[in-house]
C-alpha cells in the first residue's frame, strides 16, 4: 500500500478487511482486485493446478460478488481488477478459454452493478516443451482471451513467466560415482533435489545430455539408468530410465529447461550450499549469483550459538548474584 503498486489481488473475504484495515490505518486507499476460482478443470498436474474449487486459490464466483460489493462501499478500498490463474505447465487452450469467459461474465455483471474495473488479469501458466508436450500457440491464447472479452473495455494483465525463461536456463551437474544395484543403474552426481525438485515434488521430465567429448556419439552403448544425487532420500533423483553411455567421475551432465521453477524452488536441505548461477548474455558471461559455502550458511546459526552463550552466562552471573544476596 506505500508503495502505491496498481493493485492487491485479493485471495478470500478475511483478506479483504485486513487490506481495509491496513488502508485506513494509514489513510489510504488500497486498489483491489479479486482472484476468482472458476472451478474448471487445466489439465495439468495436480500440485499446480489452481482453479478448482479442491484448490486453495481464490473464491467462488458467489462469494467474489459479495467481496466485490463490500469494496466498492468501503471508503478504504477501490476495486479495479478481476483476476483468475488455473494452473501453471498448461497445454490444452480450452480450459483457459472456458476459464476466460466465464470470468468475463462476472465481470460484465459486475459492471452493472456500477463497480467500475479496468484491468482484467488472466494471470499465466501457458506450458513450456520438456519433452515432447503440445504447446499452445501465443496467437490462439490471445485470441480466446479477446474473444472472452468482447464488449469489455478492459486493459488485460497476463503473467507468462515460465513461457519467457523456462526454455533458457540449465543446470550443469558433474559425476560423481556410477553404482549397480543387481540390474539397476545409478548415476549419482552433484546435483540434488535441493537444487531441481521438479523430478521429485512433480514426477517432470527434463532432458538430459551429456556434455562431455568422449561420450559424445555413443548412443550405441547407451544404457538405461537413473540420475541421482547425494540426498538421503529415495525421492532424490533428477531422472528415472533413462538412456546415457557409461560414464565416469568428472562427466557433466546437462539438464534442460531449468530456467523455470529451478533456483527460485532450490533450498538448503540437508545443508547443502546452492550453486552458482552464470548468465550468457550475447557474447558476454556474467556471474548473477555466487556460489554458497558452508561458511555463509552457517553465520546465522553461529551468531544465535553466541547470543545464546552470552544470556546464558549473564543468568549464572545473575543467579550467583541473587544467591549471594541472600546468604549475606
Amino acid at each position: 500500500l506505500q508503495a502505491d503498486i496498481l493493485f492487491i489481488n485479493v485471495e478470500s473475504e478475511e483478506e479483504l478487511t485486513r487490506i481495509e484495515s491496513l488502508a485506513k490505518s494509514i489513510n489510504t486507499i488500497a486498489r483491489i482486485s479479486v482472484r476468482v476460482n472458476p472451478n474448471i478443470d487445466a489439465k495439468t498436474h495436480p500440485y499446480i493446478s489452481t482453479g478448482l474449487h479442491e484448490n486453495k486459490f481464490g473464491v467462488d464466483i458467489e462469494q467474489a460478488k459479495s467481496m466485490y460489493i463490500f469494496a466498492k462501499n468501503s471508503p478504504f478500498l477501490e476495486p479495479v481488477g478481476i483476476h483468475f490463474h488455473i494452473g501453471s505447465q498448461l497445454t490444452e487452450l480450452e480450459p483457459i478459454k472456458q476459464a476466460a469467459q466465464k470470468i468475463a461474465e462476472l465481470a460484465h455483471s459486475l459492471l452493472a452493478l456500477k463497480i467500475d474495473l479496468k484491468f482484467f488479469d488472466v494471470g499465466g501458466g501457458i506450458g513450456i516443451q520438456y519433452t515432447n508436450e503440445t504447446l499452445i500457440n501465443p496467437y490462439d491464447y490471445a485470441q480466446a482471451i479477446l474473444g472472452a472479452l468482447y464488449g469489455l473495455d478492459l486493459t488485460i494483465i497476463c503473467e507468462p513467466g515460465r513461457f519467457l525463461v523456462g526454455n533458457s536456463g540449465v543446470l550443469l551437474t558433474s559425476v560423481l560415482y556410477e553404482k549397480h544395484n543387481g540390474t539397476k543403474r545409478f548415476v549419482i552426481v552433484d546435483a540434488a533435489m535441493n537444487d531441481l525438485i521438479r523430478p521429485a515434488l512433480y514426477h517432470a521430465t527434463h532432458t538430459i545430455k551429456c556434455l562431455s567429448q568422449s561420450k559424445q556419439g555413443q548412443n550405441d552403448s547407451a544404457k538405461l539408468c537413473d540420475i541421482v544425487g547425494p540426498i538421503c532420500e529415495s525421492s532424490d533423483f533428477l531422472a528415472k530410465n533413462i538412456a546415457l553411455p557409461p560414464l565416469s567421475t568428472g562427466d557433466v551432465l546437462m539438464i534442460r529447461d531449468a530456467g523455470a521453477y529451478g533456483y527460485s524452488m532450490a533450498s538448503n536441505y540437508n545443508t547443502r550450499p546452492r550453486p552458482a548461477e552464470v548468465a550468457f548474455m550475447g557474447e558476454n558471461v556474467r556471474l548473477i549469483k555466487h556460489r554458497e559455502n558452508i561458511e555463509s550458511m552457517l553465520k546465522d546459526e553461529e551468531e544465535l550459538l553466541q547470543e545464546y552463550k552470552n544470556d546464558t552466562a549473564k543468568s549464572i552471573h545473575s543467579k550467583k548474584g541473587i544467591e549471594n544476596d541472600t546468604t549475606r
